[in-house]
Parts: C-alpha cells; structure tokens; sequence
C-alpha cells in the first residue's frame, strides 16, 4: 500500500511516501532558496509528496539563522527555481508556512526588537540558532541562544500577522508550489494559541478553547482566500510539549482542532509523533478518534520505518507517511524502501547549515 499511488484531491501522487518539512539552515543572501536547495529537492522528487522546510512568512516570522523566507520578490523567484526542478523530476511539492512566534532571538527581529507571541510568556531552555558573526551558512558557525522574551500580539498584531500569511499563500502560488502547510506545531506561533499554558490571554483570542483555536481558524481561512481549502494542510504536534508548549488536555484539545479543520473543508492533517528515544507513544485510541472526526487525508511523520508505516496504513491511521531523517540521507527512498535496499547512513554534523556535504552528496542506489 505504501508504494501505490493516492489521489491527494486532483492531485495523483505517484506514492503514499512524504517527505516531510526538515530545517537545514542553508539559505542564501537574503534568506532566498539557493541552486543548491533545488538540487537537494529535486534529487527526492520521487517522494509522493515533498513538504518544504519552514519557510517564514516575514522577518518577524524567522527564528533561526539561514531558513528561507517567502515574503520579498526574491525569495519568491529564487523559490520558482526549486519548485521547476521537482516538477522537471516528476515530484509534487507544498511550502511549509511558518510563523515561529516567541521560538526567535532579538538579533534576528526587525530593528532588534522583541519577538511576538500569545502572551508574555517565555519558555525557559527553549534555544534559537543565531549567526551573530554574519558568516553565512557555507561556514556552518552559529550559536545556540535562550530564545528573547516575547510581547503578546495586539489585535492589530494579529491581524497584520494574518494577513502575512495569507500573502504568503500567495507567493506560494506564483513561486509554482502545488499547495501549502500551515506550520501549527512544535511550539511555534499558530501552536502558542491553542496551547492553553502557552496563552494566557483574556480576550477573544484566549481562555476558551473556542478563543484558543480562533487565530488557527482566521488563518486558515485567509490563506483560503489564496489557495483553495483542498490544497492546504495543516500540521498539528498534539501529544508533544515541544518549545515549550503544554496543553492541560490535549487528547479534547487537539480532537476540537481536527473537528473545526473538518469545517473548513482543509486538504490534509499532518500529524507529528514525537521522534525522539523513549517518547510517548500516540495512544492507537486517539488516533481512531481523529480519523472519525476528520474526513480527509492524514498525514503521520515521526521516526517511520517500513513496517510502522505499513502498520498505520493498513489499520486506516493514516493515508500518507512522512520519512523525515532517512530522506536526508537518501534521495532515492522510494525505491530504496520499495527493494529493500540497504540505508545510507546519516551525516548528523551536516543537519544545519554548510554546503553539499551531507546535503547533496548522498549517493542513490545501484541496482
């Protein structure tokens, strides 16, 4: 099942493989996409579905050094390149919108100024990626830093911020992306509002779950306006603590949050599992639950392999499945997974920043 083709809406992908939205810190002048980043896409266009990295919908959006943006003309051009080299491979590909919220640094805020969140609320060991020497991500020397303290959003905050993502939607679109991922997880802006211990607001925006998920809701009608609802995807972290982000009821939480996206007509969830060693595991109860309450295509990524993806296919958990960390490492996983050929093993002091080593370099198959 994993290897047949699945029809995403009008969208026919050639497999249920995803390539999910992985952070690698080597954008270039001006946060725009590089050659190179068309390169590392267009070598894994076999996946069914690629998912860009986090890409920022405004300076104010960024929260690490050397992450694209999607806001300027040139970054709009400079990613038009990308998305022609997957289709000119055969690949489907979304952007990932993303507002990282209060996961910023002052040095990285327009003017040095504080970064924006729900609330004034700052999540102590929550660290950003910084380049305070401007070296560039070729050289690979940054700084891990405790993320700035944050202002709360004013409503016209809100609004402008809305609206940013709506236009990035936009750009989306004219830069030849096949849809957009709204980025809800992770601890990051659109998950700070709907967390009830990261938002600790008193106005229509806070409190109530049904204040807590109206940004969520704002925004994904705004980017609507841009895209039709078939073609957006949303993706949710509802059982992880990530940047901070704590929920006193998840499991209600993020059932409410799949049930208003069943509303508004969205394309697909994206559900992210924690990945790390000696995570909790994702009740099978809850997902039964979600996938009663939302009708469309879902979405799982988190530390898959073939027999845990077959798994949530077969038990109807999940339509698609997201390879993170083995993408990375081999650009032909597809037909690696599909022969059961031997992995590549991952260059790990490569994730972030620096040039083709560990980034374009990996070798495919012989066969």
């Amino acid at each position: 099942m994993l290897f047949s083709k699945y029809q995403l809406n009008e969208i026919q992908l050639s497999n249920r493989i995803v390539m999910p939205p992985m952070t690698r810190a080597r954008a270039g002048e001006g946060n725009t996409a590089t050659p190179l980043m068309a390169k590392y896409y267009s070598q894994r266009a076999s996946a069914g579905l690629i998912i860009s990295e986090g890409t920022q919908i405004s300076q104010q959006g960024q929260g690490y050094a050397w992450t694209p943006g999607i806001y300027t003309d040139e970054q709009v051009k400079a990613w038009k390149k990308v998305t022609d080299a997957v289709h000119h491979s055969g690949g489907i590909m979304y952007a990932q919108l993303w507002h990282v919220g209060r996961v910023s640094h002052t040095s990285l805020q327009p003017q040095n100024s504080s970064p924006i969140s729900s609330s004034a609320i700052q999540a102590d060991g929550v660290r950003v990626f910084i380049d305070p020497e401007m070296s560039g991500p070729e050289n690979g020397v940054g700084e891990m830093v405790q993320h700035s303290m944050p202002r709360p959003m004013t409503i016209e905050d809100i609004q402008r911020v809305t609206n940013e993502f709506r236009l990035a939607a936009r750009n989306a679109r004219i830069a030849g992306f096949d849809g957009v991922e709204l980025h809800g997880a992770n601890g990051y802006l659109i998950n700070q509002f709907i967390d009830s211990e990261a938002n600790n607001r008193r106005d229509l925006y806070g409190g109530s779950l049904q204040n807590r998920l109206r940004f969520l809701r704002e925004v994904v009608l705004a980017v609507c306006e841009e895209f039709p609802a078939r073609k957006v995807g949303v993706r949710l972290a509802p059982l992880t603590t990530l940047q901070g982000t704590v929920d006193k009821t998840p499991e209600a939480t993020y059932l409410a949050v799949a049930s208003l996206l069943q509303k508004l007509d969205v394309g697909y969830l994206h559900i992210a599992e924690a990945d790390w060693d000696d995570a909790p595991i994702m009740p099978v109860g809850f997902k039964e639950a979600l996938r009663m309450i939302y009708k469309g295509t879902i979405i799982y990524s988190g530390k898959y392999d073939l027999q845990k993806a077959q798994l949530a296919l077969n038990n109807n958990w999940a339509d698609l499945i997201g390879f993170g960390r083995p993408f990375i490492a081999n650009p032909d996983l597809p037909l690696r997974l599909s022969k059961g050929l031997p992995l590549n093993e991952l260059q790990k002091d490569y994730f972030f920043g620096g040039n083709h080593i560990g980034y374009t370099d990996y070798p495919t198959a012989e066969i």
